[in-house]
């Protein structure tokens, strides 16, 4: 689990106005205000630790927030329903958190390196400009295509942005026990393996295999709608996945390493969203 943040940190802050799109009353931007970043910081509390029994630190759950390191150094897209009343950090009902691999190399490193081993991957590609994605939540009310598309809309529109060629960061499945996900762990190990200039596997002392099931055992249908609906959107888009899980007991998940090459999203999604992240662009 990260490192939590004192109480007392100032989290700095993204100065843009820039929304980056909008559909009917919800739309998507950066945080701009410490405020904002707390109230992130309530949304992700209610789904991971109220919804799905995180452990956070003491401090944490009695501020009722998610907090870790990474908040001070990363950007954070929301999410607002912009139809309720009240301030900003009233309106927040999703979020995803962005962290640039130049930022990343002047603050402590990627979030997931705690997880998998991504040094190698890195200095494979030294050219090549990374960033990590993290922390996805959205309110049990807003999980709606409408939503969804909105985070990805955000997070390609700042990808776009800082001219990012690298997008990763862990996908999760929900309980501590790997076995209870065979099938759809089993069918991305057979299928999705990220290998050769794109291989990365989990830290050897954490390492779980993910083929638990001989390959003619796989419907990969089934194994398809066994699939988170975030690791699912990941797949569509083109991406590989990491060899070995981890299991994350703090926040109660078996965690995969999802690597996805900009050059490898469908073009059919380059142009729902537009080449230049112009599809829902206010």
């Amino acid at each position: 689990m990260a490192e939590t943040v004192p109480s007392t940190c100032q989290v700095p802050v993204h100065k843009t106005t820039d929304v980056f799109g909008r559909i009917g009353n919800l739309e998507t931007r950066l945080a701009r205000t410490n405020a904002e970043i707390d109230a992130a910081q309530a949304v992700r509390y209610r789904v991971f630790v109220e919804e799905m029994n995180a452990q956070v630190a003491p401090d944490a759950m009695r501020r009722a927030r998610d907090i870790d390191a990474w908040d001070m150094v990363c950007d954070h897209l929301l999410v607002l329903d912009t139809s309720i009343e009240g301030d900003a950090e009233e309106q927040i009902v999703g979020t995803y958190r962005l962290l640039r691999q130049d930022v990343a190399r002047n603050s402590g490193g990627f979030y997931s390196q705690s997880e998998f081993d991504i040094e190698p991957l890195l200095a494979r590609h030294p050219e090549k400009r990374f960033m990590e994605l993290g922390r996805s939540c959205v309110l049990p009310e807003y999980r709606t295509k409408r939503t969804v598309e909105l985070l990805w809309q955000g997070a390609w529109a700042y990808a776009l942005k800082h001219r990012v060629d690298v997008l990763f960061g862990c996908g999760s499945f929900g309980g501590v026990v790997p076995e209870e996900h065979a099938l759809a762990l089993s069918f991305l190990h057979q299928n999705l393996l990220a290998r050769d200039e794109w291989s990365v596997h989990a830290h050897a002392d954490q390492y779980r295999t993910m083929d638990l099931m001989p390959s003619e055992a796989v419907n990969a249908r089934r194994a398809l709608a066994a699939m988170p609906p975030l690791i699912k959107g990941y797949l569509r888009l083109g991406a590989m996945i990491g060899n070995g899980a981890v299991v994350d007991h703090a926040f109660r998940t078996t965690d995969v390493l999802i690597v996805l090459p900009i050059g490898s999203i469908s073009g059919r999604y380059i142009n729902y969203y537009g080449a230049d992240a112009g599809r829902f662009a206010s």
